[in-house]
């Protein structure tokens, strides 16, 4: 049986629940390139961040997706996902706290179902806004 939507009546302008997630953590960096297959040095060996010219390690791109997906499937069964993309906009560094957001741009009526644009977002503490995309869900 399919879990029911958190939100069945988007309404342009709601916001879903926000979604902060615990500090970047070099386990959690580990962890991910592990998993995720992504074994780029840069984001889990200090000396290389370092020969970059950067100060330390940083978040992989794809981290912050996947956090901002798991906001989307918290609130929206993962079969009423339409489409889903992201832009890049600044690194996450070690440590960071990234907050992830989604905002109802407009809501239509498209083939037969009530579809709900959603402007996305991951931000630091700090404001730093480091991942921007649009998702499309049906309520």
């Amino acid at each position: 049986m399919t879990e029911q939507a958190k939100y069945s009546a988007l309404e342009a302008g709601a916001e879903l629940d926000e979604l902060v997630v615990p500090p970047i953590s070099r386990t959690t960096l580990a962890l991910f390139a592990g998993a995720s297959g992504d074994l780029n040095p840069i984001h889990i060996d200090i000396d290389v961040a370092k020969s970059a010219g950067l100060d330390d390690v940083f978040a992989h791109g794809m981290l912050s997706m996947a956090y901002l997906a798991r906001l989307l499937t918290d609130n929206f069964p993962v079969e009423r996902l339409r489409s889903y993309r992201v832009r890049f906009a600044a690194i996450t560094p070690v440590h960071g706290r990234p907050t992830c957001r989604a905002t109802a741009r407009e809501v239509d009526e498209i083939d037969g179902e009530r579809r709900a644009t959603l402007d996305l977002s991951v931000a630091l503490a700090d404001g730093t806004v480091t991942l921007l995309g649009e998702a499309v869900v049906v309520e």
